[in-house]
């Protein structure tokens, strides 16, 4: 059982943030039982509301596989009815779930801040100790008082058993502590009663948003809400690295996913062994993958099916070819993985940042704008998150997204409300399954074509074909590309390697600025750079964004007309470090890494421009197609 008291005045106001009236007893069917919420005490000086999960062990016992670890014992004997663990934790996350997005229609100012907070847990499976339950919750402002429960209190001499009495007090968001407790209560108990599949990952991420990254167990935590398995864990530190942007940027509360003015959108440390203190027989050591299956129950069938194509009220049922790895190495842009919400931070909260994705989504859509873009097509859209915050501008007339992957585009479809969507607007949108290593008809006519974090998900073998299809092909006036920055990884101390394991490569920003002057040169655009995120003065920024267009008069000087300054212009404050990055400050061994072959071709085009009377110099246009120069500080 889990009891929450509050005395905010009035104390009776719990009732509107959980949702659930004081003076009824509401019950919620699970899985393996029961769950009741009541109130034991509601008034206006205090109100306490209870969640009870009565567990029902004949179909526990039923729906173990016997492949769980202690199935030969623990089908008879276990103490699910009677202590708090993953069940409750379950039941919580579905009873409350309204209240953990932190949305109270009737006291959105109550909700949106810390209230004072008891949380008791009289039975909690704690594998570690008080210690660990301490560790787990004082960095997250609370007051904990942990009580080991002795094996038998007629035989003191036998010693504490691994259960505690857990109490938390604090000035917490009530949404924010519903969360901590959804997860952290199956980390306590290092145990969960169903397959830890992929979609965990995303569970907790959305849970632990405002808090994880910032935690100093965020590795302990991770590691054992995954079960342990190297690659969903690894998924997981990518995922911090790219939302949390480490200890230096706080998340903002999990709320409902972000919509756009006009639509909306439904709510829905290291790899190695760490030892426990004060329980020294048990080990947070990572385990195979398979290992880890071969832990736990069969998961369920229910894979996500989804349309191919979607769009204008018709559906194109035309898949991409099947070209091997690659084809599915093109990640979304927004990502299935990128479960972003609004980044209000909460009200009176100004120190609060916003994470890296939604910094990245902003740049790109303010780039659009500035260039004035009508027609923008999302290429490797994911799951549409993008896609929705153009369709929210009504600037945007035609908006198109295409993706590899058709579950991507069925989430996107979803998280869109297609089937919902009004006609004026769905006439603006356009969603097509696609490879973007093959040439597609579909991909030309737009103004401006966006591939947000996508390039990295590329074989290198086959970035040529995407360049060829994008820049060559489909020839859009503008193309926003933006990748991670390779340098700024060290600022996320808990991430090894890459930041997801997808990545094919990730990129210096010499090395990304050698390959955009090579597309420069080879397909007749000119690029310039900016950042996105907090700009280090000695790594860069956690993003990287590169801004190509078309050489030609129609849009000459949208960002290089006015020579070698505006090409390499970072838009806001240009200190003399920042725009030597930007410049293409491009050591040589960086230069011939990408074949840089850019100054023949540089001149030809811009002999060509000048012998078309282009508005842009012939010097200029050289200049913006041969951007490598000599190596800089930075670099």
């Amino acid at each position: 059982m889990l009891t929450i008291s509050t005395t905010v005045r009035p104390a009776t106001d719990l009732g509107f943030l959980l949702h659930k009236h004081p003076d009824r007893v509401q019950e919620f069917g699970q899985s393996y039982g029961m769950a009741r919420v009541f109130y034991p005490e509601a008034d206006e000086e205090r109100c306490t509301a209870a969640l009870m999960l009565d567990v029902d062990p004949v179909r526990l016992v039923r729906s173990r596989g016997r492949s769980t670890p202690d199935y030969t014992l623990g089908q008879y004997v276990n103490d699910r009815p009677y202590a708090a663990s993953s069940l409750l934790a379950v039941a919580l996350g579905d009873v409350f779930r309204t209240a953990r997005t932190g949305r109270c229609d009737s006291r959105p100012e109550l909700a949106a801040g810390p209230i004072p907070l008891e949380i008791a847990l009289p039975v909690l499976p704690c594998r570690g100790g008080p210690q660990l339950a301490h560790r787990l919750f004082e960095p997250l402002g609370w007051e904990v008082e942990a009580r080991a429960v002795p094996l038998d209190e007629g035989f003191p001499e036998w010693g504490d058993s691994r259960y505690v009495g857990l109490s938390l007090r604090g000035e917490v968001r009530l949404a924010d502590a519903l969360n901590q407790l959804y997860v952290l209560l199956p980390v306590l108990d290092d145990s969960k009663h169903y397959w830890v599949a992929s979609d965990e990952v995303d569970k907790l991420i959305r849970a632990g948003e405002s808090w994880l990254a910032a935690h100093p167990e965020r590795g302990l935590i991770t590691r054992r809400y995954l079960g342990r398995r190297w690659a969903l864990t690894r998924t997981a530190f990518a995922r911090l690295a790219e939302i949390g942007d480490d200890v230096e940027e706080d998340l903002e509360p999990p709320v409902e996913e972000e919509s756009a003015e006009t639509f909306s959108v439904p709510p829905e440390e290291d790899a190695g062994a760490l030892r426990d203190e004060g329980s020294p027989a048990i080990h947070d050591e990572m385990v195979p993958d398979g290992e880890a299956a071969n832990r736990q129950a069969a998961p369920s069938d229910g894979a996500v099916d989804g349309e191919a194509v979607w769009g204008g009220g018709a559906v194109d049922r035309r898949a991409a070819p099947s070209g091997g790895a690659v084809d599915g190495a093109v990640a979304p842009s927004g990502g299935i993985a990128d479960d972003e919400v609004t980044p209000d931070g909460g009200a009176g909260d100004s120190t609060r940042k916003r994470p890296l994705n939604t910094l990245r989504r902003e740049a790109v859509v303010g780039v659009l704008e500035e260039l004035g873009a009508h027609r923008v097509i999302d290429l490797g859209c994911g799951s549409g998150q993008l896609v929705g915050a153009l369709l929210g501008r009504p600037g945007f007339t035609k908006v198109a997204g295409t993706d590899v992957s058709a579950q991507a585009l069925a989430i996107a479809a979803r998280r869109l409300k297609l089937d919902r969507m009004p006609d004026r607007q769905l006439e603006r949108l356009e969603l097509f399954q696609g490879a973007l290593t093959y040439t597609d008809d579909r991909f030309a006519g737009y103004d401006a074509a966006v591939l947000m974090e996508v390039i990295e998900h590329v074989d290198p073998s086959r970035l040529s074909a995407l360049e060829r299809v994008v820049f060559g092909t489909a020839r859009p006036v503008h193309v926003i590309v933006t990748t991670p920055n390779v340098e700024y990884n060290v600022r996320y101390d808990f991430l090894e390697g890459m930041r997801h394991s997808d990545h094919r490569f990730e990129w210096t920003r010499a090395e990304f600025q050698a390959w955009a002057a090579k597309v420069c040169g080879e397909y007749g655009y000119h690029v310039a750079f900016r950042p996105v995120g907090d700009d280090d003065p000695e790594v860069g920024s956690p993003t990287q964004m590169a801004l190509f267009s078309a050489v030609n008069a129609a849009n000459a000087g949208k960002f290089s007309g006015g020579g070698a300054e505006n090409a390499a212009r970072v838009e806001g404050t240009v200190n003399a470090a920042s725009t030597a990055r930007v410049e293409g400050v491009v050591n040589a061994a960086s230069t011939a890494r990408v074949e840089v072959a850019v100054n023949a071709t540089g001149a030809e085009d811009a002999a060509s421009a000048a012998s078309a009377g282009d508005a842009v110099s012939a010097a200029n246009v050289a200049n913006a197609g041969n951007i490598v120069g000599v190596g800089g500080g930075d670099d």
